[in-house]
């Protein structure tokens, strides 16, 4: 009960909690799902304007070298110059704009005829151009001796006739890569249209540019060769057993893409930051709730955990368990309640007790009145009879049998009531069951003989050995068959038996007569409990306690209308110095 009642207090502290705490839980879960949805919506959008700026910057880098070699391309055309003025525009222009490391004036048949360079140049026109810019076509990135990314620009010159070739430094191009950083390990990298890697702001992983990694298979890669919308595009992908989320953009005149990718874990690392400290307070708010409500629980649920004790106490008997509450509200009233209860309950067993001494002392005085009343009614017949002149020899013996009958009955009365008082202790003696039922027997059979019921005999043909105590069997055996006797009408007949049973020796009294209800079957062997209309009921409760104290068992069964049968068991002793001993 303890527990039930302390799992009440937790029912009711969680009822207090899920009360307060259900809507900030609800509260903070939409919160949260808020929160990660703006926070990633803000990481991307943050990170497609640096994609997009880096592809801008990219695209701006490359158009404007193409449209100085346009303008190159123009002069050259304008004019009609020799070689050597040729050479020294291609060489001021290599001074003015570092970016090209040489230029070199090609003719239909790709015969340099002039070039910026001091030795032979070996200036070609791309032969495998991958774009064409404004009339420039761009050749593929590549690395130079120094590991630095190169590409050749080539334009026709359409009036002049011949080619203009130039040799483009992307070096800077890289510095714009390398300066795009977002966060600690944010980086971005440019990607061919033929997938090959052209910058990688990466330190660790800018060896794979040299190796020419094609990266026609990174996820943002296919993404933007997939995409309808011209704008960036965002996704979240695994590279190295590293989540990642990248932002991948096109830079539309050049075809190349420019990816910018962020570890998630750094990327969302203020949301992390801010669901965790989110989850920190509802916990502690949680907790300080259920805190709360325990502690309000207890106080709550501890006048009920009063009355349970008391309550308990009054079950087990202590009748003066009281409870003390003083709360002021309705708890105070049952308290009250149950303290008046408990005053009645004292007051009802003072009344029941009195009522049932009331009770035994009626059914005592019955029963004396109705067992005394026909032994000394015949004791004080025989008396005025023995005191009579004319009564002959043989009349006098007669009365005082009767008499000696009657002192017997009454002392055997005396007897069950000494028992009930101070139980008398047994004796066990080796005894055989069939001899020490013969006295007994014939004794009964003169008692039955008297109101008209045959008592019989079947003894086993076996010697039947058992422990016991032959004055308290006879008592045994007496208050069977007087009981057996009364209960069996003029007619009847009373039968006695005895068997062995395996280990065990049987000995059954039965009669004919009215049965016993079943309801009352269970009772007969209680102290003062008789199915007979008067009597004090003490024989069959001594008869089952003698029975017990010799180590045996004694049972009932009944069936109303057709008789009793009551059965005495014993265990047996078998060998032959027993069965000696015995007889």
């Amino acid at each position: 009960m303890t527990l039930k009642i302390r799992h009440i207090a937790t029912r009711f502290a969680l009822l207090l909690a899920i009360a307060a705490v259900l809507p900030l839980l609800v509260y903070g879960f939409v919160s949260l799902i808020s929160l990660q949805r703006g926070t990633r919506d803000s990481v991307i959008t943050g990170n497609e304007n640096v994609a997009t700026r880096a592809a801008e910057e990219i695209r701006r880098y490359v158009t404007t070298n193409a449209q100085l070699l346009n303008a190159l391309a123009a002069n050259l055309q304008e004019t009609e110059l020799q070689t050597w003025q040729q050479e020294r525009i291609l060489k001021n222009y290599i001074l003015r704009f570092r970016e090209f490391r040489e230029l070199a004036l090609l003719s239909e048949t790709r015969a340099v005829i002039a070039s910026s360079s001091v030795r032979a140049s070996t200036l070609q026109m791309p032969a495998h151009a991958t774009l064409l810019l404004d009339g420039v076509a761009i050749s593929p990135i590549r690395l130079d001796k120094d590991a630095l990314p190169t590409s050749v620009f080539g334009i026709h010159l359409t009036r002049a006739g011949g080619w203009l070739t130039g040799e483009l430094s992307l070096e800077e191009m890289w510095r714009m890569v390398d300066r795009i950083r977002i966060g600690g390990h944010g980086f971005a990298l440019v990607v061919a249209p033929d997938g090959a890697l052209v910058a990688h702001g990466d330190p660790d992983k800018k060896g794979l540019v040299a190796l020419s990694r094609n990266m026609a298979d990174h996820p943002m890669v296919r993404a933007v060769r997939a995409a309808h919308d011209p704008g960036p595009v965002s996704s979240e992908y695994t590279d190295g057993g590293v989540s990642k989320l990248g932002v991948a953009t096109a830079i539309a005149p050049l075809g190349w893409t420019v990816i910018v990718e962020q570890p998630t874990a750094e990327a969302y690392a203020n949301a992390i930051q801010l669901e965790r400290q989110l989850f920190v307070a509802i916990s502690v708010a949680l907790l300080l709730m259920l805190s709360t409500g325990l502690i309000f629980g207890r106080s709550f649920i501890s006048p009920i955990l009063t009355l349970q004790r008391a309550t308990q106490s009054v079950a087990s008997g202590d009748l003066a368990a009281r409870v003390a509450i003083h709360t002021g509200d309705e708890f105070s009233d049952l308290g009250d309640a149950f303290n008046a209860m408990a005053d009645r309950l004292v007051e009802l067993q003072e009344s029941i007790k009195r009522q049932e001494r009331q009770a035994t002392i009626g059914r005592i005085a019955a029963g004396l009145v109705h067992d005394l009343a026909h032994p000394i009614q015949n004791l004080g017949n025989s008396s005025r009879l023995l005191v009579r002149d004319d009564l002959d020899a043989e009349s006098r013996l007669s009365i005082r049998a009767t008499v000696e009958r009657e002192i017997e009955s009454l002392k055997r009365f005396m007897d069950d009531l000494r028992h009930v008082v101070k139980p008398r202790p047994v004796e066990r003696f080796l005894l055989e069951v069939n001899g020490s039922l013969v006295d007994v027997v014939e004794a009964m059979r003169t008692e039955g003989a008297r109101v008209g019921v045959t008592v019989e005999a079947r003894y086993g043909d076996e010697p039947l050995v058992i422990e016991g105590d032959r004055f308290a069997l006879g008592r045994v055996y007496r208050n069977l068959m007087t009981n057996a006797i009364q209960a069996t009408q003029v007619g009847g007949r009373v039968v006695v038996t005895t068997a062995r049973n395996g280990d065990q020796v049987e000995i059954d009294v039965s009669d004919t007569g009215s049965g016993i209800a079943p309801e009352r079957l269970q009772a007969v062997f209680e102290d003062f409990v008789t199915t007979k209309r008067h009597g004090l009921g003490l024989g069959l409760a001594i008869s089952k306690r003698i029975v017990e104290q010799l180590n045996g068992t004694i049972g009932v069964t009944s069936e109303l209308g057709r008789g009793t049968a009551f059965t005495i068991r014993f265990p047996a002793r078998d060998n032959s110095n027993t069965h000696a001993a015995a007889s």
